[in-house]
């Protein structure tokens, strides 16, 4: 086969995985946040879209209580003075509670996400083209290993990444499998 041909077979199989990639990661991400053991009100951890997502009050305990409702404004309990999210204190609580895989909390930890699935989606679309497949398993360790510090303080970030990751690769996998062909 022509090099000019598999280079442009190469390409578009490339491109392939990361958009199909991207739109089909995007939308199970999204579903998944649908899903009723996602984070909830009810689990004690606010929606995104709720006020006080994301606020140093959202999920505690008694976030209903009037004095919570001081607190997920920002105020201090023991003085009317604002802190902001680096001065309050760390609650255990807070981080053992989940707004689910599409909460702010999750997003805000996966930051980068987007480029790392892009990069993440060549490199294994690429192995199964170029015929190395044990070399998914270096993806894979690389992306785990240097996500782990933050995925171990948040669950919320934690199945967004699996989610996301087990979508982007299996879609990386079979556009790979599917262009494998064309190139022999």
């Amino acid at each position: 086969m022509n090099p000019f041909v598999q280079l442009l077979v190469v390409v578009l199989v490339l491109i392939v995985s990361v958009v199909g990639g991207w739109v089909l990661t995007s939308t199970v991400l999204r579903l998944a946040a649908r899903s009723p053991d996602a984070g909830s009100p009810e689990a004690g951890s606010p929606d995104a879209g709720s006020p006080g997502a994301g606020s140093p009050g959202a999920g505690s305990p008694g976030a209903g209580s009037p004095d919570a409702s001081r607190l997920e404004d920002g105020a201090d309990e023991d003085a009317n003075t604002v802190v902001s999210d680096q001065q309050a204190p760390r609650h255990p609580a807070r981080a053992a509670v989940s707004d689910g895989p599409d909460g702010a909390r999750a997003r805000a930890v996966l930051r980068g996400g987007t480029w790392i699935g892009i990069l993440e989606r060549i490199a294994v679309t690429g192995c199964f083209l170029a015929g190395d497949i044990t070399s998914v398993a270096l993806v894979v360790a690389v992306k785990g290993l240097g996500r782990y510090p933050e995925l171990r303080e948040n669950p919320g970030a934690s199945e967004r990444f699996v989610i996301g990751t087990l979508t982007s690769m299996i879609w990386a996998a079979l556009v790979g499998v599917a262009g494998r062909p064309f190139l022999t």
